[in-house]
């Protein structure tokens, strides 16, 4: 049997190998069968729902219609990049006739401008989403230690953090807007203006969690440690690198975990309001268009949003469970 086979079937060899085999069946089936069953049930009555629902646009997509613009958003993706390696191959080849008629002939290449696509579209939300949960942990990590170490500091930064904590992003969004508008101001930026307002907007409605879980997980170091400190006489930099930010780790990836997925929805928001670059303006576009597809392409964007947030979570706690001296973290 090869080496791959032998992989394949380990699960199920396990299973006979232990010593209750029962319990390790039953085990196997909770932990595989089960949601598969779960995703059957859905699309069985999702199926059936979606086609007893009539809209202006015609029936509610289904599974079948779902994968049916699943396929044509790939073909669309594809084409146009063809049409992308065909544009620049026509820049070169009369580039290389210029050059050959006149060797000091200045010659540059155009940059595509096509339509973005929808895979073109997730790119450019994850990577604001990320700059967003960065920014946002740059500034929410060392606020909630240093909060965390202070009560005095906490006491007087608490009722702020809670007059601004549950603020919509539909609320920052204008102003956002406006003091970028004001302030970015450059003939040759280096970033759009769409996407430093994505940005600052995500990173404003996200860094909460973080700080406060942060700033909970600081202050609920033991005493025995902080005594250690205290003995070995540790600088303020040094009790915060060996002893408070280990200890804090658990608490602070929560944060993080929490964070993360409010900047995905926050961002997705955004973008449809703002008429950003990105799933949320892919989404409000097809439901301007009104076509016979738009109903199975949102669809479509509503379950790779919420797969894509699903993937971002589970990276978190991968990294939590790397660095953090907690190992009883588990996928949940």
């Amino acid at each position: 049997m090869s080496q791959s086979s032998t992989n394949l079937f380990s699960p199920v060899l396990a299973i006979f190998q232990s010593e209750n085999p029962g319990a390790s069946l039953l085990g196997f089936f909770k932990q595989l069968i089960m949601p598969v069953i779960g995703i059957l049930v859905f699309l069985l009555i999702w199926d059936i729902g979606a086609k007893n629902i009539h809209t202006s646009l015609g029936t509610f997509p289904g599974p079948v219609q779902v994968y049916e613009q699943t396929l044509g958003l790939i073909d669309e993706h594809q084409a146009e990049r063809q049409k992308e390696q065909a544009f620049y191959e026509r820049q070169e080849q009369r580039n290389a006739k210029k050059l050959a008629k006149n060797p000091d002939a200045k010659v540059k290449i155009r940059p595509y401008t096509g339509k973005p696509t929808f895979f073109d579209q997730i790119g450019t939300s994850l990577i604001t989403v990320l700059s967003g949960f960065v920014l946002a942990s740059l500034i929410a990590i060392p606020a909630g230690i240093m909060i965390g170490l202070n009560q005095p500091l906490y006491s007087a930064l608490n009722p702020l953090i809670q007059l601004f904590k549950p603020v919509s992003p539909l609320a920052w969004l204008p102003l956002v807007t406006m003091v970028v508008s004001a302030l970015y101001v450059s003939k040759d930026p280096m970033f759009a203006k769409s996407f430093v307002t994505s940005l600052v907007t995500v990173s404003l409605c996200c860094l909460w969690p973080t700080l406060l879980n942060t700033a909970v997980g600081v202050s609920g170091i033991s005493k025995d440690l902080q005594n250690v400190s205290q003995v070995l006489r540790l600088s303020f930099m040094t009790h915060v690198v060996k002893i408070v930010l280990p200890s804090s780790i658990p608490m602070m990836f929560t944060g993080l975990r929490l964070s993360l997925g409010i900047a995905w929805m926050v961002l997705i928001a955004a973008e449809m309001l703002a008429q950003n670059p990105g799933l949320g303006k892919f989404v409000w576009d097809e439901f301007q268009n009104g076509s016979s597809n738009s109903l199975g392409r949102i669809m479509v964007a509503v379950l790779v949003i919420g797969l894509i947030g699903f993937m971002l979570d589970r990276v978190m706690l991968q990294i939590q469970k790397k660095v953090s001296w907690d190992k009883t973290a588990v996928l949940r």
